[in-house]
């Protein structure tokens, strides 16, 4: 599994708990429930380079915004399937996913839609199929839009979809910006992560001037956060420099036991549900909410 067991081999000491940094310690209130659901604010879990947390993101912050009563779709929309196989989805058993509404004459996502153990997050499944997609689309009339076409018909049913796309710019990426209402990048705490951003907020800027209006960037996420490394502190300080209110106060800190999660198939809010890692996605799903990213 790619992305899903990236962000982390080791466990920060108990003096690095979340909360300590200065940074960390505005409060996000638990959100108010809702009294109905829909629409969907659509959002982009986006950056082209591999391993930097994108999936461990899309499941976990899933989970943690269906812990607080929204409910939340997600969108396997890479090729090798790791939130389908996060989630306990075997998706190469399957006879159709994603791959089959995107090529369909008159896609109806909802019977390949999986339910999940978390309660309120549900699943559009993808396998190596999907790979396949670019070639399929590139002679299509609006090719961009083929999964906002697929997504539509469901939006009202959910308060957040949320897409893992896979670590590249190509076209199924741009599918996704189509779809999106916001962006979501998560960057690893290492300088060569940085070098890339530049190339995707261009991309983000480049859909939102000739495709998708409405496109915004919600925020950059640090992930892979060791604090007791000065290499990731000067590396942060650049993120909040570069980016200002769009870094996210929420940190992910490196830990072991989110490649344990992705191992389990479950997200580390079930699966260690008292761990720091789990309650950084809590804390995620808050400030998210309270950006105004999700109702």
């Amino acid at each position: 599994m790619s992305d899903a067991k990236q962000p982390g081999l080791i466990d920060p000491p108990e003096n690095s708990a979340p909360g300590q940094q200065e940074e960390e310690e505005r409060v996000f209130p638990a959100p108010a429930p809702l009294e109905s659901h829909g629409p969907a604010r659509v959002i982009a879990m986006c950056n082209q380079k591999g391993g930097v947390g994108k999936t461990t993101t899309t499941i976990n912050l899933g989970a943690a915004l269906a812990e607080y009563g929204r409910r939340v779709l997600i969108v396997d929309f890479d090729p090798q399937g790791a939130a389908s196989a996060g989630l306990g989805v075997n998706a190469h058993e399957l006879d159709k996913t994603v791959y089959d509404m995107l090529v369909a004459a008159r896609p109806d996502v909802r019977p390949i839609i999986h339910s999940t153990s978390v309660e309120g997050l549900d699943l559009v499944p993808a396998n190596i199929d999907l790979s396949a997609a670019e070639v399929q689309l590139v002679g299509e009339v609006a090719r961009e839009q083929a999964l906002a076409r697929v997504l539509r018909p469901v939006l009202d049913d959910y308060d957040a979809v949320i897409i893992d796309c896979q670590p590249s710019l190509g076209l199924l990426t741009v599918n996704a910006l189509t779809a999106a209402h916001g962006v979501i990048i998560p960057l690893e705490t290492e300088f060569f992560a940085l070098r890339g951003v530049a190339l995707l907020v261009e991309t983000v800027d480049r859909v939102r001037d000739r495709i998708n209006p409405r496109l915004q960037i919600d925020g950059i996420l640090a992930t892979m956060v060791d604090p007791r490394t000065l290499h990731s502190r000067e590396v942060l300080e650049r993120l909040a420099e570069a980016f200002g209110d769009k870094l996210f106060d929420t940190q992910i800190r490196r830990t072991i036991k989110f490649p344990d999660a992705s191992v389990a198939a479950e997200p580390i809010t079930s699966y260690a549900s008292g761990h720091p890692g789990a309650e950084a996605y809590r804390r995620l799903a808050r400030e998210v909410i309270a950006r105004g990213n999700v109702a």
